[in-house]
């Protein structure tokens, strides 16, 4: 967004006051979508202490959050509706009325029944906020959509590591039911007293003018359906939600599950429990990783920017999976793996390398550990060199697919010896671009 849009917000109606700034807007909505966001990220940190008390099944409990994101995306049409009719402040308030109702339920809830109510109240709430406050905040910013949306999303992204160790603690401490009860009415409270503050940006701001590559006008629903784009982008973001919300609904069950819950983590200069240490990192890295595509898209436009960021991604899954055949080459995981078939009598002989082991009186779960070690260094560069290799093919990909005009390849017909050497090698050319200095003639 430009200073001029900046300045009509100021001078408009919406801008009698310092909230019609469109950063304080900006601002009001981050602070809106951090408090919705543990009814989807903090959900982890409640799965296991409602079945420690009411047996229900870790499966059942988790079609709650299934529930919860289902009302929560499929209502986004029917509350965007709802912000034209009666504008982003109502909706808002709403939301946050029935995200603190939404906790309420939750933490008196005695049956599965109650619980899948709740997620239903929650997703609706849920909904209405994050819609909200991100098409909001496009309208105040219509120079600026990518950094906009990416700060906006970042808040719901990131809210929740401010409040994971918290409600971890409480949950500890009080019980899960008291965190529901504690925490829902804060952040609905919160909600429903800046949702008053929630305005329309003024006629100026939404009629300016935007880039090429950003769309110029509305779209009806109609319009919308009738497109092939909208179901490439539905499909994509159902595919990258699927795998990462199931991943976070599921990181603290899993941890617990594989023993490694309390298991001390010491990484960027912090200790802390693994669990507990998973859920937080993944807010912060979501919270970072929006608003940084959303500014790069505002630079290299939409198609680059989604080259990039699903190569970095597609690489480091793929040197994830890869870990356990890249650890296999290294001779720790190797003896390991031949100690663990010696064990049950798998294998029938003993080698060489496993008679040496033995005789150093060294204990077998050492060794294991060892080897643990060795495949969690494996699986932390796999991810790092994968990302990278996918780094390097998306700017790849991306320089050839730039535009190039006719002249940016046409030969100096004056200078030009048809030499044969194009382009790269052309003296010429080096010259032009100012890579090798231009020789003056000399005066004889």
């Amino acid at each position: 967004m430009n200073a001029t849009s900046s300045n009509y917000a100021i001078k408009s109606g919406a801008g009698v006051s310092a909230l019609g700034n469109p950063w304080v807007q900006l601002i009001i909505g981050i602070i809106c979508m951090a408090c919705v966001a543990n009814l989807q990220y903090g959900w982890t940190l409640f799965v296991n202490p409602i079945d420690a008390k009411y047996h229900w099944g870790v499966k059942d409990i988790q079609w709650a959050f299934t529930l919860f994101v289902l009302i929560e995306t499929w209502l986004v049409p029917v509350e965007g509706y709802l912000v034209d009719r009666f504008g982003p402040k109502w909706v808002v308030i709403g939301g946050g009325v029935l995200v603190g109702i939404a906790w309420l339920i939750n933490s008196a809830a005695s049956s599965l029944t109650e619980l899948y109510a709740g997620a239903v109240v929650g997703g609706i709430g849920t909904g209405a906020v994050y819609g909200t406050c991100v098409g909001n905040a496009l309208k105040w910013f219509p120079g600026r959509r990518g950094i906009a949306a990416g700060l906006t999303a970042a808040g719901f992204g990131a809210g929740a590591a401010i409040t994971v160790i918290p409600i971890s603690h409480m949950i500890a401490s009080d019980g899960y039911q008291h965190a529901f009860l504690f925490f829902g009415l804060l952040q609905g409270g919160i909600v429903f007293v800046l949702g008053w503050l929630l305005l329309v940006p003024p006629p100026q701001i939404l009629s300016a003018q935007v880039k090429p590559s950003t769309t110029s006008r509305g779209y009806t629903p109609r319009e919308v359906l009738q497109s092939p784009c909208f179901y490439v982008l539905y499909v994509m973001f159902v595919l990258i939600a699927a795998g990462g919300l199931s991943m976070t609904a599921s990181v603290k069950p899993m941890a617990i599950d594989l023993k490694l819950d309390k298991v001390p983590v010491a990484l960027f200069g912090i200790t802390m429990a693994a669990g507990i240490y998973a859920v937080s990192l993944s807010r912060v890295f979501d919270g970072v990783g929006r608003p940084f595509f959303g500014w790069l898209y505002d630079r290299i436009g939409r198609e680059y920017t989604m080259a990039l960021a699903f190569l970095i991604g597609a690489g480091a899954l793929l040197g994830f999976t890869m870990r356990s055949s890249l650890a296999g080459v290294h001779p720790t995981v190797q003896l390991a793996e031949q100690i663990r078939l010696e064990q049950p009598g798998q294998a029938k002989t003993r080698t060489d390398a496993t008679e040496a082991f033995r005789a150093t009186g060294e204990a077998v779960q050492s060794l294991y550990e060892r080897a643990d070690r060795v495949q969690q260094t494996f699986a932390t560069a796999g991810v790092l060199f994968g990302g990278w290799v996918g780094l390097v093919f998306a700017i790849k990909l991306v320089r050839l697919s730039l535009r190039r005009r006719r002249i940016d390849y046409e030969p100096d017909r004056g200078a030009c010896v048809s030499c044969g050497r194009c382009f790269w090698y052309c003296p010429e050319e080096h010259a032009r671009q100012e890579l090798i200095p231009i020789q003056q003639p000399t005066e004889r």
